[in-house]
């Protein structure tokens, strides 16, 4: 009965939105309502269109060009340490996910440009598909904290992060070009990054790319140990170009690629806790690869159908190719993986004259999984060919279509609902561990948001919404050694799951202060775990594999607040509290695992001197010392709880000419020796870094 009730929760609203609206359009366009707002208080992914942060239900972060070139990532996730609602995990340099409301991997949607980052192959757990993402040929990184199950669908069940790619936009009949040339270098790696990009065009017509270079040593701790192997290098480039077809209609194409040719797996190589020796002698993503082809066409509308219509189709090929060797074992194993992901988006957005918006639209993807492996004596030319790690020539389809509606009741009260419809068809190929499958789920998701403004820029905001996730090849099917001593073995049985989302907040934003604070609820049930048989391989390792075993509460709090105090000095606070109960019904409840600690940041920024900035912060974390059955057994997690830790940290820059500008980074002052809560290796140590950024026309 309680779910029949939520999902009449769900239905009502949009009922009564489309009862409500009249069929005439309205002429207004709504982006003109926003168009001397700044990029860093609109975003476009919480509802599809441009919209002011403090005028949306969902909880945002925005992280922009200027935030992420100050602090010169290793992946773009790291941006996020800090930032309300999100934690980082990072398991090795050169990867590394965002953990959002306590969920992560394919329980999060990540998305580049508004199509789907996340694959059939895409793990439920830290995976390193993000660090396939140029960091430096980002503008903007949003993420939308909570459940998004109507214009996102699968696995948006924690939220989604949409990282948003510049695009050349002209309004002179003149040729215009500029370029930036960046460069990057830090003493913790003695680590090199080199970035070059030029865009150009003029009134119709326009291109924007670049390149980029990353090269890292071994990483220093805060113990002052040497953290070997933890050296990668990466290289990325991307082009876009958009060109106006019509007086109301335009056409973008675009690609990037990014590779790291050899990145070691550093907890797999030395040693964790509980281990006397190293799971493997050797292991390396060798290569690592993402390319990426995308085309949209965009029509402004002038009929009683739409306002705007886009057609997104592209094309996204990840390459997970790996060399293991497990310790003790004298065979190599070399692999090849790769998804194949097509995607096709249809997008109309309306707007009539009662206020009403709508956002509405099409989905469909189509995946394919290649995979082989072959195994043979390090010292021997000869390899044989063995299980692969997932079956070769699976594939995973979906289709969904959705809509969307807004309706701006009075002045100061505003509702949104949507509803959408998903449909995968899974199959995979018979082996000699499990005959041929085909599994067709499906799914209804939703979600309401209400906004009432209480004092002008003062919003109380509320939010509730229902995201599920299908089985993937991985869940299904992954075959072959897992961190931890563990191997995995396949299950074709396994069920979707499904969460509800609920959170309450205020946002304000008036005059010199900003602020947020929300409250949040997860009911997430049929959660796909991996869970252990009992049963252990020949060489020693504990066979596990995923089963709909657990329900998982998790709640917390987050809360951001950004003071002007004066024109030249601000200060900011954010602070992060999440606290995860899962059961299953053979056993009683305990911790959720992987459940970031009270974590946060303190800062100023003052301004001087005309042309130089300082921004003194803290970054901090509580212990966590709540640790499920499976962090006990990981051995990148201390079995007694993670510590503690906060670091002080420093930035400067100077903007030197009109054209060029530097930077320095001091972190982690006081050497502090720590690691981040479910991380696989140890934090940086103290750290000097310098930057350079040159603006040329």
């Amino acid at each position: 009965m309680t779910h029949f009730l939520r999902a009449g929760l769900l239905v009502s609203p949009l009922l009564l939105l489309l009862f409500l609206t009249p069929l005439q359009a309205d002429d207004d366009s709504a982006e003109d309502m926003y168009e001397n707002d700044t990029l860093e208080h609109v975003q476009v992914t919480a509802t599809r269109t441009a919209k002011r942060d403090i005028d949306i239900a969902a909880a945002v972060t925005a992280v922009n060009e200027d935030a992420i070139l100050a602090s010169a990532p290793d992946v773009i996730a790291e941006v996020l340490r800090g930032e309300p609602g999100t934690f980082f995990q990072q398991t090795t340099p050169g990867q590394g996910i965002p953990i959002i409301r306590g969920l992560k991997g394919s329980q999060v949607l990540h998305m580049v440009d508004g199509m789907r980052l996340n694959n059939a192959f895409f793990r439920n757990a830290p995976n390193q598909y993000l660090g396939l993402v140029d960091s430096f040929a980002a503008e903007r990184m949003e993420v939308v904290r909570g459940s998004q199950g109507s214009l996102y669908g699968a696995d948006a069940m924690g939220g989604v992060l949409n990282i948003i790619t510049p695009e050349p936009v002209y309004d002179s009949t003149s040729w215009r070009q500029e370029g930036k040339l960046y460069g990057s270098y830090d003493s913790v790696d003695k680590g090199w990054i080199l970035s070059a990009r030029t865009q150009g065009g003029k009134q119709g017509w326009g291109f924007a790319g670049g390149a980029s270079y990353q090269d890292h040593s071994s990483r220093t701790s805060g113990s002052g140990e040497k953290l070997v192997p933890s050296a990668y290098k990466s290289k990325a480039a991307d082009l876009k170009f958009v060109a106006d077809t019509g007086e109301r209609s335009s056409l973008m194409l675009s690609a990037q690629i990014m590779e790291q040719p050899s990145t070691p797996r550093y907890d797999e190589l030395v040693a964790g806790y509980g281990q006397d020796e190293p799971s493997s002698e050797q292991f390396l993503f060798e290569p690592n690869r993402r390319s990426f082809i995308h085309a949209r066409y965009r029509l402004e509308g002038q009929s009683h159908l739409f306002d705007q219509f886009e057609a997104h189709l592209a094309r996204q090929v990840i390459t997970d190719d790996r060399l293991t060797q497990e310790y003790g074992n004298p065979v190599v194993v070399t692999e090849h993986n790769s998804s194949t992901l097509d995607g096709l988006t249809l997008q109309f957005n309306s707007s009539l004259s009662s206020g009403m918006q709508f956002v509405w639209g099409a989905e469909y993807y189509t995946d394919a999984v290649d995979s082989n492996r072959f195994a043979g004596a390090e010292d021997s030319e000869m390899q044989t060919e063995v299980a692969s790690r997932f079956p070769d020539g699976s594939s995973m389809d979906s289709a969904a279509v959705y809509l969307s509606g807004d309706w701006f009741a009075t002045d100061t009260f505003d509702l949104s609902a949507g509803l959408r419809y998903s449909w995968f068809d899974i199959s995979l190929p018979a082996s000699d561990y499990h005959d041929s499958v085909a599994l067709t789920p499906s799914d209804l998701t939703g979600d309401i948001h209400v906004v009432y403004e209480l004092n002008p820029g003062i919003k109380l905001v509320a939010n509730l919404g229902r995201g599920f996730r299908p089985p993937n090849i991985f869940d299904l099917a992954a075959l072959g050694p897992r961190p931890g001593n563990r191997f995995n073995a396949a299950n074709t049985e396994l069920d979707p799951e499904t969460v509800w989302s609920y959170d309450i907040g205020f946002k304000m934003e008036s005059g010199s202060v900003e602020f947020e604070v929300f409250a949040f609820y997860l009911d997430y049930s049929d959660k796909i775990t991996s869970t252990f048989t009992g049963e252990v391989t020949e060489d020693g390792r504990d066979i596990v594999r995923s089963e709909n075993l657990n329900n998982v509460d998790i709640y917390g709090l987050e809360a951001g607040a950004y003071w002007a105090v004066m024109d030249d000095l601000n200060t900011y606070a954010v602070i992060n509290y999440t606290r995860g109960e899962e059961q299953n019904h053979l056993g009683p409840v305990f911790p959720a695992d992987r459940i970031p600690p009270l974590n946060g940041k303190l800062g100023l920024e003052y301004f001087f001197a005309g042309d130089w900035r300082i921004e003194p912060y803290l970054l901090f974390a509580d212990e966590q010392d709540r640790l499920s059955p499976r962090d006990v057994r990981d051995p990148r997690i201390n079995p007694n709880g993670t510590a503690g830790w906060g670091t002080l940290n420093l930035l400067l820059d100077w903007q030197a000419t009109a054209s060029m500008q530097l930077g320095l980074r001091l972190e982690n002052l006081a050497d502090k020796s720590y690691r981040e809560h479910a991380s696989g290796i140890d934090a940086p140590g103290r750290n000097v870094g310098v930057w350079l950024n040159y603006n040329f026309k």
